[in-house]
């Protein structure tokens, strides 16, 4: 359920409701809003005589069952957008934000040209893996603590914050030390061991949407960090599996304006894994401003012909720059007509 509270309501009232709340069985989170506070009641089915006893509590306004499965994610809950603050970066907050860099990280000289030409074109944040779950066990499983290391030294170099994948719960606390962002993969969406575990760290999650995950599926999935104590969540459209062949998965664009409907979590678009294809980044990263994405994650190398993994998908250095460009009046639009 959800307790709206007054405008102006203090701490004292909060604090109350969130004692009633914890004597119902239920566990209650503190939502703060810019005009009024609201605290989210989570637990198993919303009765009604709880409700009718907290809307006569001192300092409610009003209180509701929460209609959607996903509670805490859910747009009734917050009705203003996460701005999630990224080092320098916010996302969430009306803006565009980039992340861009390598499938992999294969070596210093490598990663170090990448993350210099993507911070020069205007990329926010470097991406890189460090641990790579590969389809079969003989391709290149990435560097490690090793690739860690060096999208740390990067960061140092260029001022990018740096995003990277964490695959299993005993990684996470080593990703966290060195990464400002852990991207939890398509595979590990419904890893609820390693979501639960990401719920207990303060750092920024972004969540992909798994391959034939559905809506409802992706925000419960999302719902786990959440409720395990991060709000700190980012949501990857990165396209889905079908019957489709012309594309490595096909990228629903659908779903970018349908979750800004649903949540309050900032939305991004991978078109570089649900496409597979160099050629088809460029126009789906320009529609992916259109649709209301709040950021962009691209796949990036000096050499793509060369690259140990996902080099069809990877844009060159001078194709990124172009990106880019190309992206510039589309964002500056949508911020005109958002004004």
């Amino acid at each position: 359920m959800i307790i709206a509270m007054q405008s102006g309501a203090t701490d004292e009232q909060i604090n109350h409701i969130c004692d009633r709340i914890r004597g119902f069985g239920y566990m209650p989170h503190v939502i703060r809003g810019e005009e009024r506070t609201v605290v989210a009641a989570v637990g198993h089915g919303d009765k009604k005589e709880h409700i009718e006893s907290l809307k006569s509590a001192e300092g409610v306004e009003d209180a509701f069952p929460i209609l959607q499965p996903f509670k805490l994610v859910s747009k009734e809950v917050r009705k203003q957008k996460s701005a999630i603050k990224i080092g320098k970066v916010t996302i969430g907050d009306g803006g565009f934000v980039v992340m861009a860099g390598p499938c992999s990280v294969e070596g210093r000289d490598q990663l170090m040209t990448t993350a210099e030409s993507v911070a020069k074109s205007g990329a926010h944040l470097l991406r890189g893996g460090a641990y790579k779950p590969r389809t079969s066990p003989y391709d290149f499983q990435g560097m490690a603590e090793d690739g860690l290391k060096l999208l740390a030294e990067a960061r140092d170099k260029t001022g990018l914050a740096v995003i990277t994948e964490v695959l299993d719960t005993g990684d996470v606390e080593l990703v966290a030390e060195y990464a400002d962002v852990l991207q939890v993969g398509t595979r590990n969406m419904q890893n609820f061991a390693l979501l639960k575990k990401l719920g207990e760290i303060n750092k920024p999650v972004m969540l992909k949407r798994g391959l034939s995950a559905t809506i409802k599926e992706f925000l419960l999935s999302a719902e786990y960090i959440v409720t395990h104590g991060n709000p700190n969540v980012i949501l990857c459209e990165r396209g889905i599996r079908t019957f489709e062949t012309a594309t490595r998965n096909t990228l629903d664009l659908a779903a970018v304006p349908l979750l800004n409907e649903l949540t309050h979590l900032p939305v991004v678009v991978d078109p570089s894994h649900a496409t597979g294809k160099r050629s088809l980044v460029r126009p789906l990263s320009k529609a992916s401003v259109a649709v209301g994405a709040d950021g962009l994650m691209a796949e990036v190398h000096p050499k793509p012909e060369e690259a140990w993994s996902d080099g069809p998908q990877s844009l060159r250095l001078e194709e990124f720059a172009q990106l880019m460009r190309d992206l510039e009046p589309y964002v500056n639009l949508r911020k005109s007509e958002s004004n």
